[in-house]
């Protein structure tokens, strides 16, 4: 049977991802970062072990021990987490003294060559879960208004402008003005934070950064993005379609609908 390495971290997508994999006769070896991912991933994979935020070299050798020649990487890794709590390894040093900057898409990709030059290929986990991507249109709750579908808009325009400068992904707009952008606290607080300025009636806009490598950090949606925009008052939440990963998408329809919220697919453009 073949093997497929998993670099887990935190959220729905691991799982998902394990899952899939393993429904089409391949076995599963993980390497999840210890504060990030899931204690429970080990009922769903052939092998788990453990590391630091920042052992580059650590994964490969976890991999290469398992006979892992392609892995994915899936899950998120808290930034301020990354910041202040990483315990880099030799691999890692050697990854950050070949950077200009350490931005998220940079840091990613040359990650990714080190491990693809020790022998380990990353590739993209929606290969094998494209049906966890949104799809474009209305998807759940009340059809837009003539002002919400103005401030889907802007908030498409301003996440492009935020991701070409490879800060994050979320935006958050009310009645054409923009409340919130994502920077390091994530997307939950972006949202908690835009509905303290600006109160109910928040529409929060993701979008993949224009030139994405889609291997990694996708965007992605869960039904505990909703409970968050229920506390910030937000009630549209609107996502590039086929590059947005939805975390158990029919209950995130269903609570839509019983909460009132539109959610909404977009496509864009190619860069």
């Amino acid at each position: 049977m073949k093997s497929i390495g998993l670099i887990a971290g935190n959220g729905r997508l691991p799982f998902l991802f394990a899952e899939a994999a393993a429904a089409q006769g391949l076995t599963v070896h993980a390497v999840a970062f210890e504060g990030e991912a899931d204690d429970s991933l080990s009922k769903h994979v052939a092998s788990l072990s453990w590391v630091k935020v920042g052992q580059a070299a650590g994964i490969v050798r976890a991999l290469t021990a398992r006979g892992v020649n392609k892995a994915v990487m899936a899950g998120g890794i808290g930034r301020i987490r990354s910041l202040t709590q990483a315990r880099p390894d030799l691999g890692m040093l050697m990854i950050a003294a070949g950077l200009r900057s350490l931005r998220d898409d940079e840091l990613l990709r040359a990650v990714a060559k080190y491990f693809e030059s020790k022998g380990v290929q990353i590739v993209a986990p929606t290969d094998y879960v494209r049906s966890v991507l949104a799809c474009e249109g209305h998807l759940a709750g009340p059809k837009l208004t003539e002002r919400q579908r103005r401030d889907v808009e802007l908030g498409r325009e301003v996440a492009a402008a935020l991701g070409r400068a490879d800060v994050g992904q979320t935006v958050v707009v009310k009645d054409g003005v923009v409340l919130a952008v994502e920077a390091v606290e994530g997307t939950d607080e972006c949202i908690r934070r835009a509905g303290k300025f600006g109160g109910p009636g928040g529409v929060v806009v993701k979008r993949c950064k224009p030139t994405q490598d889609l291997r990694f950090d996708l965007p992605a949606a869960g039904p505990v993005t909703l409970e968050v925009m229920r506390e910030a008052g937000a009630t549209v939440l609107a996502i590039e379609a086929g590059k947005t990963v939805l975390l158990d998408a029919t209950l995130l329809f269903s609570d839509a609908a019983k909460l009132g919220f539109s959610v909404v697919g977009f496509q864009t453009a190619s860069p």
